[in-house]
């Protein structure tokens, strides 16, 4: 159903208004689902048109680059991504990033489209240092997570596992990743509000059952978001209080899991999207770096990897 306000007979003598243009981006993202770049491209000159250069529409159109990158159009998600950053820089002459929450998707997004880019090219120096040069600028900002994600997935895989920290914990009690030598490690990062966390704990469970003869442990990194499912602006307490209820009821399988809670642990690993999954081999490197639920068979083939070594 399309977003856009029925102006009738008044379309040709009033201007649309910001309010009639709210839906800029789930128009763009509509067009894109159907595989029409074309469709997309018209719906953000229209808008343009009336309503100008605003940060709705530099997310909006930052859309292009992660739909060309999906469909492999490398140089095309290469021309949008820089276009997006470019109006992103421009937006920011009027506002920091994180005073609009349409700049941080945009940008994030652009700098991911980019690094992905170069890597698929061959070019995982520049990536990673593009990578880099955006946490010195922007590691203070909320895109941190997803450019320290992004570094990862070039970076990580083979370096030792950056240690955990544990401000408040569930479950028992976490042992730190040095003295875990030996054994294989799943760091399975999920979050309370996560859909997707609690579908992928069965398989969890079960994975760990089956390798737990192998030394196979599991940990469970979570942390605090300032809010519940219930309250909006939760104390540090209460958000506490709601995540052991959620843990008790759709993670019954894992209750002695190790769940250390720290936003330090989701900084360090880049864990903006949930559920991230990270397998450490026998010598506490990282073997696996994935953002997202992985399903029984792909995690059981991972960690059969490790094991076996």
């Amino acid at each position: 159903m399309r977003l856009r306000m029925r102006l009738g007979t008044l379309l040709a003598s009033v201007a649309l208004t910001a309010a009639a243009w709210a839906g800029i981006v789930d128009e763009v993202r509509l067009a894109l689902l159907r595989n029409s770049f074309s469709a997309a491209e018209s719906e953000l000159n229209s808008y343009r048109s009336q309503q100008g250069l605003t940060p709705e529409y530099v997310e909006a159109y930052s859309w292009l680059a992660r739909a060309a990158l999906d469909q492999q159009h490398y140089e095309q998600a290469a021309s949008y991504a820089k276009q997006t950053k470019a109006m992103v820089l421009d937006q920011l002459r009027q506002c920091p990033l994180d005073g609009d929450p349409h700049l941080p998707v945009a940008l994030g997004a652009a700098l991911e489209v980019q690094s992905q880019v170069l890597a698929v090219q061959g070019q995982r120096t520049q990536a990673i240092a593009l990578l880099q040069s955006g946490l010195r600028t922007y590691g203070n900002t909320s895109i941190h997570d997803r450019l320290q994600k992004n570094l990862n997935l070039l970076s990580l895989q083979g370096k030792p596992a950056p240690a955990l920290r544990s401000e408040e914990e569930f479950g028992a009690k976490l042992t730190p990743l040095f003295q875990l030598k030996g054994s294989p490690v799943l760091l399975f990062f999920w979050a309370h509000w996560c859909g997707d966390c609690k579908a992928e704990a069965p398989i969890i469970t079960q994975l760990r059952s089956e390798f737990a003869a192998k030394g196979l442990t599991v940990i469970g990194p979570t942390r605090l978001y300032g809010y519940t499912a219930q309250v909006e602006h939760a104390s540090p307490a209460d958000e506490l209080r709601y995540i052991d209820a959620v843990r008790r009821r759709f993670y019954s399988g894992l209750l002695d899991m190790p769940v250390p809670i720290s936003k330090y642990n989701f900084d360090t690993y880049g864990a903006s999207t949930t559920p991230t999954l990270v397998l450490l081999d026998r010598e506490g490197k990282v073997a696996m770096y994935h953002p997202g639920a992985l399903p029984y068979a792909e995690l059981r083939a991972e960690i059969e990897k490790v094991v076996a070594r």
